[in-house]
């Protein structure tokens, strides 16, 4: 006789939920990493830096500051999502948290490796659409959850406005060729 399946009844275990979390943001983390602005990517930080920006662009270190917190709201969302019972609204609002967490890797090399400025703005305003779902799933199965999706979508709201601008700025590719 098999056990029976107790993620029915009460999610997944915290081991398993704390697993796919980190590893879901982790992965997600080291692709943004990997196209960073910085010293380690000269060539990314010298693009970046010749960009035309708005003047209400934030300083870099303020990404640098922000990111990990929306990260860690969205871990701690995550996390208590997967540890709820399975039901139809929870499921979803997992795959929206996976979405989610999955773009915002993929925004950076959209925008920082493939300079696609067109289609980083398409993807920041595809981000903040499905944020905004996911905060709104999220909070039908904890609220707490939701509530740590509500900076996130803020700051797409931002990033899609300056993503935006910045591509209205820089209508065409220049300055040094994509790696």
């Amino acid at each position: 006789m098999s056990a029976p399946d107790r993620t029915a009844v009460s999610g997944f275990s915290p081991l398993l939920a704390g697993g796919i979390v980190l590893g879901v943001l982790g992965l997600s983390a080291a692709l943004g990493r990997r196209n960073a602005p910085d010293p380690s990517h000269p060539t990314i930080q010298r693009w970046y830096k010749r960009l035309d920006k708005p003047n209400f662009t934030p300083p870099d270190a303020v990404f640098g500051a922000v990111w990990p917190m929306l990260e860690t709201g969205l871990a701690v969302g995550g996390y208590r999502l997967m540890r709820q019972p399975a039901a139809p609204r929870r499921n979803l609002s997992i795959a929206l948290w996976l979405l989610n967490t999955a773009m915002i890797g993929g925004w950076t090399q959209i925008f920082f490796r493939k300079r696609a400025l067109g289609g980083s703005a398409v993807a920041s305003a595809t981000m903040l659409a499905t944020g905004t779902v996911y905060a709104a799933t999220a909070g039908k199965v904890d609220r707490v959850a939701q509530a740590t999706a509500i900076p996130f979508v803020a700051w797409l709201g931002f990033a899609t406005l300056l993503a935006e601008r910045i591509w209205q700025r820089n209508p065409t590719p220049r300055l040094l060729p994509a790696r």
